[in-house]
């Protein structure tokens, strides 16, 4: 059998019993960690009401599925959709740093919808989200990840329709059969290009969404009788050769079933992009040993590999003058600024980007190459952060920054993040009462009971209305 083949017999075949007891509880704290995403960018993130307006206008929003924040129903396609685009509109959702991905935002909510579809129960859902971050993670490896980024993709998206994809297809309970069916079906859906970091677009955030919704699109069609292409990642048109110059088809199935991508999927404790948490962690941290004042700092250089430095610090005149929140996440010296003028990095901070004391620091924050850092990538998402202040000279290399792999959030630390999101859309007790469903979703009979304790009772102003 080809890879892809290989690939749809694992996800066909994947139970919450045949999967490792770490990878099970792993997969439950990344679906906690998406939802809190979710549920406060369905409350204030800036692209939501056009969301919401466009699937309204499409006629997605009349159905029986649900969004997390929101207590209106939406067709699947709608919810899997909305949940998909809110999941990465505050960038504050799961990282794979050698895919250079998001797994989570659009596996998630395609087997979410999928399983208020099937009336399928937790286990079967949550099985679907481990395959489809395998499948989402392991396609980005073969291509490689970095010379699908240089010919200008967006590998959340275009990946990400094949992990929504296999998703969906296991909680319908297809075939191996049918599964290489949705794969290859998935193939003439995967789009998404980083065009948005021209002028702070939100299409990154709608190409995952639609991800997410053209993965369900693409079960729902093979469930129904649907035949899709043979060999949809590895064939001479398939995705690999067609996306990217020098693939490794062999790679996808390296290991499978007894290595996890999933378990090398990081969660990120501020809402920016990834490359830059690194530098994050040792400016808060040589804040506080070190008591700087903003006022005091002379320079600062972030020491990046070549890949983060592309994202955040090229070029540097855009990145020393971030103009909205897309420019800001995007923005190595403004998230090395917000970080030493008030000590934090969160959702919050953007409301800074016009703040005197940050523009005051932004000139001064120089992101640079650092062969040191190189040498870390991909294996981690390093950095090195050097402060001139005082007539001294305070640095600090951060190999393995707050929340990856080897350096996970606790259960308490996933649950403090999720409460800063959702509180204040859903209430204290009721984001508790969520966050419980969340973690316990393996033990549910049915999905749709855990989306009933999603939408929010106490009055709330939300996005769109």
């Amino acid at each position: 059998m080809g890879v892809t083949a290989d690939l749809a017999q694992f996800t066909a075949a994947v139970s919450l019993d045949r999967l490792p007891a770490e990878v099970v509880r792993r997969a439950r704290f990344l679906v906690l960690d998406l939802v809190g995403s979710i549920v406060r960018a369905r409350h204030d993130a800036e692209s939501t009401p056009s969301f919401l307006a466009a699937v309204r206008a499409m006629g997605l929003a009349a159905g029986n599925s649900g969004v997390f924040g929101d207590a209106a129903r939406y067709t699947p396609a709608g919810a899997a959709f909305l949940n998909g685009a809110l999941a990465h509109s505050l960038d504050f959702d799961d990282t794979h740093a050698a895919g250079s991905l998001h797994p989570g935002a659009p596996v998630i909510p395609a087997a979410l919808a999928a399983g208020e579809m099937a009336g399928a129960s937790g286990a079967d859902v949550l099985a679907a989200i481990v395959a489809g971050y395998e499948v989402t993670c392991r396609t980005a490896l073969a291509l490689p990840a970095g010379d699908h980024y240089d010919r200008g993709f967006h590998p959340t998206a275009t990946c990400g329709a094949f992990g929504a994809a296999a998703a969906a297809a296991r909680v319908f309970g297809l075939s191996a059969e049918q599964v290489e069916g949705v794969l290859g079906t998935a193939l003439s859906q995967c789009a998404g290009s980083l065009q948005f970091l021209a002028n702070g677009a939100w299409t990154k955030r709608f190409q995952v969404g639609w991800s997410a919704c053209n993965g369900l699109m693409a079960a729902t069609l093979v469930r129904e009788g649907f035949k899709g292409a043979a060999e949809g990642l590895e064939g001479r048109h398939g995705f690999l050769r067609a996306y990217a110059p020098n693939p490794n088809p062999a790679r996808v199935v390296q290991d499978l079933g007894t290595a996890f991508e999933l378990m090398n999927t990081a969660v990120k404790p501020y809402p920016s992009c990834r490359y830059g948490h690194a530098g994050i962690d040792a400016a808060l941290a040589l804040r506080a040993a070190n008591d700087l004042k903003p006022a005091e700092i002379g320079s600062v250089a972030l020491g990046l590999p070549r890949a983060g430095l592309l994202l955040i610090g090229e070029p540097p005149e855009k990145k020393a003058d971030p103009q909205n929140v897309v420019d800001g996440q995007f923005s190595g010296p403004f998230v090395i600024s917000a970080a030493l003028a008030t000590g934090a990095m969160g959702w919050d901070s953007y409301g800074l980007l016009h703040d005197p004391v940050v523009r005051g620091l932004l000139p001064k924050v120089r992101c640079e190459f650092d062969p040191e850092i190189e040498a870390e990538f991909p294996a981690n998402m390093s950095g090195r952060l050097t402060i001139a202040a005082r007539g001294q000279t305070f640095s600090q290399k951060v190999v393995v920054p707050k929340g990856e792999p080897d350096n996970f959030l606790t259960e308490a630390e996933l649950r403090a993040k999720f409460a800063g999101l959702a509180d204040a859309v859903l209430g204290a007790e009721r984001a508790a009462r969520l966050a419980d469903a969340v973690l316990a979703i393996d033990t549910t009979s049915d999905v749709a009971s855990l989306m009933r304790v999603a939408a929010p009772l106490m009055p709330a102003r939300l996005a769109g209305e």
